[in-house]
């Protein structure tokens, strides 16, 4: 007892040091112009908003994509194919892909789409970051249309209902909510990862918008930044990487309200 309550504080103190040095030195270099220019040669005035941009254009790409995928194969695992040995092995490694380093994804990426394209591009961040989207969608979905009630499907099937009509009105309707928990979970994970997109997207300290060219992103900068010799550099990764932390802390209290309202309905 007394060993797990001082192991507790200690996480918690370090937690608590981590989140006091970032918004100690993060809070001061907030201002408009983090949101409203872009990045800056050294020496320079500017802000964070090409990094910005690319990070949202990445995200919502990389949802776009995985998202049906993760939901679809989900489905099958849950409604269809609930016993088939199909379903325990793409189980066995979607919890593979679910653990598997970021790193080796981008590097994967890196040699099936970057290296035959010859450049590096926005594109390839976005097809990367959506290989870790897919993994966590499978997941919540199936576990979320495991924990529909069988008397629901089986009222379905007593009026005739078929079963691809039965999963739209009444599976995805009583698992709506912890669908979409995991899917902000999923955008959560890709905002702050930065190898995979070293690997594919690299960074642009333009703004840019061309899919097919390299494009900036948040984690990508506040890693170059961070290793510059240059102070005003290093004050906006610590201003990026706060930007970070409050939208990663706002999509999970909206994910722990979801999941509290679907606990409490």
């Amino acid at each position: 007892m007394v060993a797990s309550v001082g192991a507790t504080l200690i996480g918690l103190s370090w937690l608590a040091l981590i989140l006091g040095a970032l918004f100690w030195e993060g809070f001061s270099g907030l201002s408009l112009r983090v949101f409203t220019e872009n990045t800056p040669p050294p020496g320079s005035d500017g802000g964070l908003l090409n990094a910005i941009i690319g990070s949202l254009i990445a995200t919502v790409l990389a949802v776009a994509i995985g998202t049906p995928i993760g939901i679809l194969a989900g489905t099958y695992m849950a409604e269809y194919g609930r016993h088939d040995k199909l379903t325990s092995v793409v189980r066995f490694i979607n919890d593979i892909l679910l653990s598997a380093p970021s790193i080796v994804i981008g590097l994967f990426i890196y040699e099936v789409m970057v290296r035959p394209m010859g450049h590096f591009s926005g594109i390839a961040g976005a097809v990367a970051l959506a290989v870790i989207v897919i993994p966590v969608v499978v997941r919540t979905t199936e576990d979320m249309l495991l924990l529909v009630p069988n008397t629901m499907r089986e009222a379905a099937a007593s009026i005739g209902l078929p079963r691809s009509l039965m999963i739209q009105k009444i599976a995805y309707r009583a698992a709506r909510s912890g669908i979409i928990t995991g899917i902000l979970l999923a955008i959560a994970r890709v905002s702050g990862e930065t190898a995979p997109l070293l690997f594919t997207a690299l960074n642009n300290q333009f703004y840019s918008t061309n899919l097919n060219a390299p494009m900036a992103s948040l984690p990508a900068v506040i890693f170059q930044f961070a290793l510059s010799p240059y102070k005003d550099w290093q004050k906006l990764a610590w201003t990026g990487a706060l930007i970070i932390t409050l939208s990663v802390l706002a999509l999970s209290i909206v994910a722990r309200a979801l999941t509290g309202a679907r606990k409490s309905s």
